[in-house]
């Protein structure tokens, strides 16, 4: 059975944030802060307090300074700490915005940026608590806050209803940007892990490859001391007595010899390109490798050849496609109820390759979305056996054979029959190839 061994995912998307992220857009925020306060205050001449507000700012540039100096640039932030330092950045932004109107003012949507943040790089749980953190603190902010500033010798006050409307609109935003941030994030670590996963076992399947390299080297270096073994039972032969134990032994020593040596004469024509046994495989023989690993466990795989059999396309030992190709039987005999029929097609421009099954066929649920990382409807071969799988083994499998060139295209069966069916086609050239 083919199985891929990759590291452990639990869907929580516990990736460490970088310090020196979290650090350069903290000072973005408070440059922001500052040019908000004093441009209102300066530059609109709105009565603005800056008595309170900039010793808040001075905290967030304190806190900023300290976490430069204490830490390397390159220091990760444990979930924890992130999840801390994001919260503060929530509570700051309330009570700036407790001092200068709550919820009234333009600038209370900036709630959204430290949840936004903790979407992309949190857990959920976390995420969910900064959440509700920046929610309790607007619904605070819309009954308690001293007046929006404004032009002197006038008070703006803005109706409870339009208020309201206001604190509607930021719980709708973090949830909806809070939801759609880490959906998308989590779809870019699936992804990125599972092609971490691909090239783990494209890395494995070459290194196995390549043991007929070392096989042909190893040979080559056994060829001399073999040969002088071989001169010195010759040199014995001739000096013993033609009878006895000691002449059978010593022709017996001979044999053997002669025997390493068609082995090592075999061993080293693994390396030689184009000479090697089975360095190309004729289509026929390609199918009963990935299949012969999958015929013991009480399902019939059943191979047909459309196409005259002196034409058989043949391919190179390639690890992608082997593998892609053994992952694709071993889903069908793993669905299948009694059999899987394996069709091969060619002519002088195409290779055809279709895989089907009696199963249930491919799930509507999960129909468009077969070949994502972390799609699985595995069930166990045997019972007793675990089920289950991270859902990279069609993924793999697909990525790998699309590498060689083949279109891969997925189906079900028509009515009545039942079963999926996983149509292959290469160009022949690229086949070949």
């Amino acid at each position: 059975m083919m199985t891929t061994s990759v590291l452990p995912h639990d869907g929580l998307g516990l990736d460490t944030l970088r310090l020196e992220t979290l650090i350069r857009l903290r000072w973005m925020a408070i440059a922001g802060q500052l040019v908000a306060v004093l441009g209102v205050h300066y530059g609109l001449d709105f009565p603005v307090p800056l008595e309170a507000c900039l010793p808040l700012i001075g905290i967030s540039i304190l806190v900023n300074l300290a976490l430069r100096l204490r830490y390397p640039p390159t220091e990760r932030v444990d979930p924890a700490r992130a999840a801390a330092l994001l919260g503060f950045d929530i509570v700051q932004l309330a009570a700036l915005l407790f001092l200068t109107g709550g919820l009234q003012n333009p600038f209370s949507f900036l709630f959204l940026a430290p949840v936004m943040i903790s979407a992309t790089s949190l857990p959920p749980l976390m995420t969910l608590a900064l959440g509700l953190l920046a929610i309790g603190c607007a619904s605070l902010l819309t009954a308690w806050h001293l007046p929006l500033p404004w032009f002197a010798g006038q008070a703006f006050e803005m109706p409870m209803l339009y208020v309201i409307g206001m604190w509607f609109s930021v719980l709708l935003g973090l949830s909806f940007i809070g939801v759609y941030a880490w959906r998308v994030a989590e779809e870019a670590r699936l992804l990125s892990n599972a092609l971490a996963a691909t090239e783990l076992v494209l890395a494995r399947e070459q290194h196995l490859s390549q043991l007929d390299g070392m096989a042909a080297a190893a040979a080559h270096e056994l060829g001399t001391p073999l040969a002088t073994i071989a001169l010195v039972a010759k040199e014995l032969e001739v000096a013993a007595p033609p009878q006895g134990d000691l002449a059978d032994d010593i022709r017996l020593l001979r044999s053997q010899v002669e025997r390493c040596r068609e082995i090592l004469g075999k061993l080293a024509s693994l390396g030689d390109d184009g000479e090697a046994p089975f360095a190309r495989m004729p289509l026929p023989l390609l199918i009963e490798e990935v299949s012969a690993p999958h015929r013991d466990f009480g399902i019939a795989i059943s191979a047909e050849f459309q196409g005259p059999q002196e034409d058989a396309p043949s391919a190179r030992r390639n690890p992608g496609m082997l593998y892609g190709l053994g992952n694709i039987v071993e889903n069908a005999v793993d669905f299948a109820k009694s059999k899987v029929s394996i069709a091969a097609a060619w002519d002088a421009k195409t290779v055809t390759l279709t895989v089907g099954d009696d199963g249930p066929g491919f799930p509507s649920e999960i129909m468009g979305r077969l070949g994502d990382p972390y799609v699985t409807r595995r069930r166990p071969r045997a019972p007793g056996q675990p089920g289950g799988g991270l859902g990279l083994g069609f993924f793999i499998a697909k990525t790998l054979l699309e590498r060689s060139g083949a279109a891969i295209a997925l189906a079900n069966r028509p009515a009545p029959d039942s079963g999926a069916v996983v149509r292959l086609e290469w160009p022949r050239e690229a086949f070949e190839r």
